[in-house]
């Protein structure tokens, strides 16, 4: 009888938000899990709080606290798990998660130039939020660790096809995200590998509080969502756990709504 797959992940972003509802929800389905996060001090500390929390539910987990879109860095980490991949008898590397939440905060144009993102804000959060998933999926690839079925997804965001103050640079990111998301899709489709990306309604999340205003946007948003709530981290979780199962295959390339149809409203009032 051949042994049972040694399912794993790998979260980009562990430590928070998203990144951590996932790896508690996959854990649960019995992934064991690999989390890339960047994280100082108590933060750090916290971090590890975490991981050791993921292991309570009988699943290995491994946390590098590192910066994912350093070139350095991902290749150490891919390496660690081509390790794992030729130690461990049937280990299978189902789920990829871009959940990397760094980005320049600034408006496109202040009062003065300073008061503006810089040329090097802007490349820099499209290399961490977007044009690092491209250099993940190829690290993993080449290195034959995705394999049929598995699933890679990305996260994205409305900015993507809204405008927001201050959120210039992140929306680019975002949008390149998804055609990173479709291309990505299509090339691998031979392999029976898919890729997704999941739009969540706007979510309370340590990044996202960053933004200025957020929590006006957040009231808006439970108001005219039709459950009445706000979107939180677990629902995207759920989703992932459900769309990584081997019988999603023909869900690829799609920019998928977990909002509860907070998306589609209209948010103009009537009397």
């Amino acid at each position: 009888m051949q042994k049972e797959r040694e399912l794993y992940a790998l979260i980009l972003g562990v430590s928070s938000g998203f990144g951590l509802s996932c790896a508690r929800e996959l854990a649960r389905m019995g992934y064991n899990i690999y989390g890339a996060h960047l994280d100082m001090g108590s933060a750090k500390h916290k971090a590890e709080e975490y991981r050791q929390e993921i292991e309570s539910y009988g699943v290995k987990a491994v946390f590098f606290n590192a910066n994912a879109a350093d070139d350095g860095v991902r290749k150490e980490i891919v390496e660690e798990i081509r390790k794992d991949y030729n130690e461990i008898e049937n280990h299978t590397l189902r789920v990829l998660i871009h959940s990397l939440a760094f980005g320049a905060i600034k408006p496109l144009f202040a009062e003065t130039q300073e008061g503006s993102v810089s040329k090097r804000q802007i490349e820099m959060t499209m290399d961490v939020m977007a044009n690092s998933l491209v250099y993940w999926t190829q690290d993993l690839f080449f290195n034959k660790l995705l394999v049929p079925n598995s699933r890679i997804f990305g996260l994205t965001s409305i900015g993507s096809t809204r405008a927001m103050n201050n959120y210039g640079a992140i929306s680019a990111a975002k949008c390149a995200l998804e055609a990173y998301i479709r291309q990505i899709a299509i090339e691998l489709a031979p392999y029976q590998i898919t890729a997704n990306a999941i739009l969540a309604g706007l979510t309370d999340t340590p990044a996202s509080n960053k933004i200025p205003g957020f929590a006006k946007m957040l009231a808006h948003a439970k108001e005219h969502n039709p459950f009445n709530r706000n979107t939180v981290p677990d629902d995207v979780a759920k989703a992932v756990a459900l769309l990584a199962d081997e019988n999603f295959y023909w869900i690829t390339g799609q920019v998928l709504g977990v909002d509860g149809g907070e998306s589609i409203m209209n948010f103009i009032e009537t009397h």
